[in-house]
């Protein structure tokens, strides 16, 4: 009978441990959509412009209350990884990686207390991975691989 419990509970805690080390991580689908659509995508939901659109004319969309679309999963990749590479990550960082100190533009809109922007970008910051405020002209190709950004 002990030999049975024992085997029972270390299939139990390998089987935890498989889980976290396999698909228990952070990803678009299972964390960081709720948190952009908690706390985003009323200026960058779906009727915001393309990036490509906003950037022919930031000051008018800027006016309206419009960022760029990251609705979906390939909008967000444009700022992670994608034409405007970092965009994300300096723009929602709380100013402990920027040089100057001084938060993103959008870090203060990612939690209603302290506590909150600090957790949703702790979360935000785990997905990405590779964490970098270089703009897609300057990060290394190692520095992109770093960056992991799963979907699901």
């Amino acid at each position: 009978m002990r030999a049975i419990a024992g085997v029972v509970f270390w299939t139990a805690v390998m089987t935890g441990a498989a889980v976290a080390a396999g698909t228990g991580g952070v990803t678009y689908e299972n964390r960081v959509q709720g948190i952009l659509a908690d706390y985003c995508l009323s200026c960058h939901g779906s009727d915001a412009p393309t990036m490509e659109a906003f950037k022919k004319d930031q000051e008018g969309f800027k006016k309206a209350g419009k960022g760029p679309r990251m609705d979906t999963y390939s909008h967000l990749m444009v700022m992670v990884t994608g034409s405007d590479t970092g965009a994300l990550m300096r723009r929602l960082d709380d100013g402990k990686a920027a040089q100057d100190g001084k938060p993103g533009n959008m870090y203060a809109y990612l939690g209603k207390t302290a506590g909150e922007r600090s957790e949703n970008l702790r979360v935000i910051k785990e997905w990405v991975g590779g964490w970098t405020l270089k703009r897609k002209k300057d990060i290394s190709q190692e520095e992109l691989k770093a960056i992991k950004a799963a979907e699901r």
